[in-house]
């Protein structure tokens, strides 16, 4: 038993145990669980995000449609793996119930504060800014105030508030495939006015990996030894940008302070799921299901910008590889 993640149990996630010994993190051996053309509306769906939900599970799908657009998709699930995603995009009302639709919408995350799940996403504000919206129920879909202006992507909320405060982390960007990227944080007392924003980690390091620009992934796991965050590093090769993962632990009181932080990735594009497809070389974290009572960890992540794919990790021996194999930068 594992004391280390502060949560509940969930022991219905996806699970496999590994079958190489050294292995931090191992894939899920029916990767992909979601292919080309996975519904009519939809030819890809990638960097998704999924929540346990009533009995089961809920997601919101990044589903590039047949015109190339980004948008955004909700589904179901029993076990997390086989998907009934809804056939329509995701019709967003305002706080009157009007529509008031997004021009496109990518890479979702995912989280339950209270009895409210809330949505942040990659979102149209005259330029790439960062969406946030709220359900109770994945039929009706609220759209909120955009917490930032232009231009910023990756924002990722925190699972409570923190010091009486919300927290979410963004990644301020450009209007193109940013060539650069460091990981902020900022705070709110009511989801709405977001301020004192402070620098959280860089792009960098002595190693290449995550050299070019780094983006927080999927909501921050609570543990007795901080907030275990997975994040996306990239790096620019001959052949483009490659999207590998590692992790950090956050400080519990202050996550601005990083207090160990993965010096090697934990993921790269190896399989040909990952390393062919739409956009090649990219693994992209953007939820993490979690059993606190085992530590086990389900990761899924994007691949190739065409999949949708499952990593498992054990949350002790991930947090002891951690500290053991730690730059702080």
């Amino acid at each position: 038993m594992s004391h280390t993640i502060i949560g509940g149990a969930l022991p219905a996630i996806p699970w496999e145990e590994k079958k190489n010994k050294n292995d931090v993190i191992w894939r899920y051996s029916g990767n992909p669980i979601i292919g080309w053309n996975p519904i009519p509306k939809a030819a890809r769906i990638f960097n998704s995000a999924v929540v346990p939900f009533e009995d089961g599970f809920a997601g919101v799908f990044r589903a590039d449609q047949k015109n190339g657009r980004a948008t955004l998709f909700a589904g179901l699930s029993k076990d997390a793996i086989s998907w009934e995603i809804f056939p329509d995009p995701i019709a967003w009302v305002d706080e009157n119930g009007n529509p008031n639709p997004t021009s496109y919408a990518y890479d979702p995350r995912v989280v339950k504060i209270d009895d409210t799940y809330y949505i942040v996403w990659c979102d149209d504000m005259r330029g790439a800014s960062i969406g946030l919206g709220r359900t109770k129920d994945f039929k009706t879909f609220v759209r909120m105030p955009n917490p930032f202006m232009p231009y910023n992507r990756n924002g990722v909320l925190f699972p409570r508030k923190i010091n009486g405060k919300y927290m979410i982390l963004s990644r301020p960007s450009d209007s193109g495939h940013t060539p650069f990227g460091n990981i902020y944080i900022s705070e709110s007392p009511d989801l709405i006015h977001w301020g004192n924003h402070r620098y959280v980690m860089g792009s960098g390091g002595n190693g290449w990996w995550q050299s070019t620009k780094i983006g927080a992934g999927p909501v921050p796991i609570e543990t007795k030894e901080g907030w275990l965050l997975f994040y996306h590093g990239v790096t620019t090769t001959c052949n483009g940008f490659v999207y590998s993962f590692g992790a950090a632990l956050l400080d519990l009181d202050n996550p601005s302070k990083v207090l160990y932080r993965t010096r090697d990735y934990l993921l790269t594009p190896e399989k040909e799921y990952e390393t062919v497809g739409f956009v090649p070389n990219v693994v992209f974290p953007c939820a993490a299901l979690f059993d606190a009572p085992t530590g086990r960890i389900a990761i899924y992540y994007g691949a190739a910008d065409t999949y949708t794919a499952i990593a498992f990790t054990q949350v002790d021996e991930l947090i002891d590889y951690i500290k053991n194999n730690s730059e702080v930068f």
